[in-house]
């Protein structure tokens, strides 16, 4: 289903001003519609809530800068010579507080909280609605609520938060404040939306809240917790074919958590303008051309990551182009520039077209059931579970064929013998796994070791962790001053 439809362009006029600047929450407009009277009719709720999505497929988010920030941080990728300046700072952690795309990343964050509160505050208002679309609406809207802090506070930790109805603009919450509204949201939500199977495709269904809840408390170190979220989770199942998780025609498929909605059907353009900010219809990626080969070919596997593959692992063949592979239904042969041995085949259109044409229609998976599995493996690890976790892992490597942990096999290469080891085992999956679906750098955080990993490229310890906070938000929030600032910036 296409989720930023029209209609949520009415309401997208009511809410395009970022809560996180005192002197914007100032401006009104006369000529726009007030709270007071818009919930009177279903398709104005379902209008409101439609909008709250529009600020992922920015281009600072989704349809653009996310992957270059989450990719050049993590090394997954090398960059190519025409890398643009202004995305090779993620790779060089040469970033500040001035980055504009930092900024958008915060300000549309920001601007998708607005737009659930405006749907969360005004609960009681809803007239001539049906009571089962109010309680999903609801839950929908805190589950994109929670969304959009969980991308805040793990790129800046404590961030204001907005819960409540105010014209001013707020300090720094602490970072276990804003888990703990995440959490909240996320149970809420888990209680007000329908199953996997009766929810729309790219809309969250109580699955996908019990799933980002269970990531929240794995990164909160709340095993326990993050493991029983995962296992409540139903529905759901590994795709028999690795590669479906990335092309046009399967999205959606039982693997699939939270997907963030593209499509090339409802007028989408590569024309920039407003895409900064979520107004307008924007619905496209940028991801294939960028990537790919036969295009800018901005950026390309990295060495390290490629030399991750065990001989014979598919998800290889899944994951990477070379020279000699057959793209456009079979038609044509790849032959890579400039020397590369390895270019990007997930998330690219080559599979069906010679050439990606800027604008790109194919979803992406921000959360996949893989990626549970191996989650809850490593939180069934961390309680002392180990069968548990080696069994959750072998999960994972028989949709792909490959000889799981445990057997002599892999003891040779991967033992599972101790904690320690079953760790190393989860690092590894998660890598190849994955690969370049911008998990890398935020696992890296977590698990502590981002430093011997990422020094080498300029990551600095106590400072790289986070992005820094913008100067526009310290300059025109007055509860936010340089003394807030992260370490380092």
């Amino acid at each position: 289903m296409n989720l930023i439809i029209k209609t949520s362009l009415i309401v997208g006029l009511i809410l395009t001003l970022s809560v996180s600047c005192k002197d914007d929450l100032e401006l009104t407009n006369p000529n726009e519609l007030s709270e007071e009277t818009y919930f009177k009719r279903p398709e104005q709720l379902q209008s409101a809530v439609d909008a709250i999505y529009a600020n992922l497929q920015t281009e600072a988010l989704f349809s653009r800068v996310w992957y270059y920030m989450y990719d050049n941080m993590s090394h997954e990728v090398e960059t190519n010579p025409q890398h643009e300046a202004n995305k090779r700072v993620y790779f060089d952690f040469n970033y500040n507080a001035d980055d504009a795309y930092i900024f958008q990343y915060w300000d549309n964050c920001f601007r998708g909280i607005n737009k659930a509160n405006f749907v969360i505050q005004n609960e009681s208002a809803f007239e001539n609605v049906p009571e089962e679309m109010i309680r999903s609406s609801i839950g929908e809207a805190k589950f994109l609520r929670a969304f959009y802090y969980s991308l805040l506070v793990q790129r800046f930790g404590g961030v204001p938060l907005y819960i409540d109805p105010t014209g001013e603009g707020q300090p720094r919450a602490t970072e276990e404040e804003v888990y703990a509204q995440i959490i909240t949201d996320l149970e809420d939500a888990a209680t007000r939306l329908s199953s996997k199977a009766n929810t729309d495709g790219g809309r969250p269904s109580a699955g996908s809240a019990l799933g980002l809840l269970g990531k929240m408390y794995l990164h909160t170190e709340q095993w326990r917790a993050a493991a029983d979220a995962f296992s409540s989770m139903s529905g759901y199942a590994l795709t028999d074919d690795y590669n479906d998780n990335f092309i046009e025609e399967t999205e959606y498929n039982l693997e699939s958590v939270i997907e963030i909605n593209f499509t090339l059907a409802e007028e989408a353009t590569t024309d920039w303008s407003g895409v900064g900010t979520g107004s307008g219809i924007h619905e496209f990626s940028f991801r294939g051309q960028d990537m790919g080969w036969n295009d800018w070919f901005n950026s390309y596997p990295s060495q390290d990551l490629v030399d991750e593959y065990e001989d014979n692992d598919p998800r290889f063949a899944d994951n990477f182009y070379v020279n000699g592979d057959l793209f456009n239904n079979g038609t044509q042969t790849v032959e890579l520039p400039l020397d590369r041995m390895v270019a990007w085949k997930k998330y690219q259109l080559y599979y069906k077209q010679p050439n990606e044409n800027q604008a790109s229609g194919i979803n992406c998976r921000f959360l996949r059931y893989a990626d549970v599995l191996l989650m809850h493996a490593e939180a069934e690890n961390e309680l002392g579970n180990s069968s548990a976790a080696i069994a959750l892992l072998n999960q994972v490597r028989d949709r792909v064929g490959m000889p799981n942990y445990g057997t002599p096999e892999m003891n040779a290469i991967y033992p599972v013998g101790n904690k320690q080891e079953i760790f190393e085992a989860i690092v590894h999956e998660r890598k190849v796994e994955l690969a370049g679906e911008q998990v890398r750098f935020q696992d890296l955080i977590r698990w502590d070791i981002a430093d011997q990993e990422l020094s080498q490229f300029g990551f600095r310890k106590g400072v790289h962790e986070r992005f820094p906070i913008p100067f526009r938000e310290i300059n025109t929030n007055e509860n936010i001053t340089e003394a807030d600032q992260n370490p380092g910036f």
